[in-house]
């Protein structure tokens, strides 16, 4: 019979069995493992992945925290008529939009992704644990530049501020932004329920309202040094100070440089925050 497997696939699949003289001692082979994911490209890819999952459903909670904003400056229009307290005022409510995405809505998320079981998915994927925070963080935090900026505009004309030296946010909206997620991440991470998390991630958010868009002249000193706690604080006072007609820089940029240090460390504690959560 003739055979339909061409003669040289055949010889290919055919292998004569074994003789003595083949035995040898046994060799394992081991097949190369696929490198390791780099940091920065996995913050990129988790980046994209969290702005898209997360764009449809924020940015109606992105409205709500710029209208919360806008109606507390209204408010505070009528206590306040300018100097010094006006610019406290309107540098508060800017950082607040921050404080309320960055902060109690990232808590959130990652407290109902340790209760449902998310983060094994992530663990089992070669993403650094960094890039998840920071990704998570990053994605959060870029949903508050609108709003922010929208409601710096707003203060200014409503409170006869100058705007020249606005492009500030450029600088306090990630410094912030990342100062506040690293926080709301741990807090979303250490909390050992997602109710709890949502908990810490109002009173944080109520923290930054009441401790952030108050004028710091007329918070009592025991307030006042739980002020100086509060990561967003440093944003505040480096965004106020740009309202002087003569803005002192140096103070600005030292603000700037304690709102980044902040950062970081925050980040780290929710990083560290998220191996322990991804093991248990």
């Amino acid at each position: 019979m003739t055979s339909i497997i061409p003669a040289r696939t055949a010889a290919t699949r055919t292998r004569p069995a074994p003789g003595p003289s083949d035995a040898g001692p046994a060799c394992t082979v081991t097949a190369p493992l696929a490198p390791r994911a780099r940091l920065l490209p996995s913050l990129a890819a988790v980046y994209r992945a969290q702005l898209s999952r997360a764009r449809v459903a924020r940015i109606p909670l992105l409205f709500v925290a710029t209208f919360q904003s806008v109606g507390i400056m209204i408010l505070m229009r009528g206590v306040v008529d300018g100097g010094a307290e006006a610019r406290a005022v309107v540098a508060g409510s800017s950082v607040l939009v921050v404080a309320f995405v960055a902060l109690n809505l990232l808590a959130q998320y990652f407290g109902q992704l340790r209760a449902s079981g998310g983060l094994d998915h992530y663990a089992t994927l070669p993403v650094p644990p960094a890039a998840v925070v920071l990704g998570a963080a990053a994605a959060y935090a870029s949903f508050t530049v609108p709003g922010t900026v929208f409601t710096a505009v707003t203060g200014s004309v409503l409170f006869q501020l100058p705007m020249t030296h606005l492009w500030v946010l450029v600088a306090v909206i990630p410094l912030s932004g990342a100062a506040l997620a690293g926080l709301g991440a741990a807090l979303g991470l250490l909390a050992p329920r997602p109710e709890l998390a949502t908990l810490l991630g109002q009173l944080g958010m109520s923290a930054a309202l009441l401790l952030g868009v108050l004028p710091a002249e007329r918070l009592p000193q025991p307030v006042g040094w739980a002020r100086d706690l509060l990561p967003s604080t440093y944003g505040v006072e480096a965004l106020a100070r740009s309202f002087d007609a003569r803005p002192d820089w140096g103070i600005i940029a030292f603000f700037l440089a304690i709102c980044a240090a902040v950062g970081v460390l925050s980040l780290a504690v929710a990083t560290w925050a998220y191996r322990r959560a991804a093991v248990r």
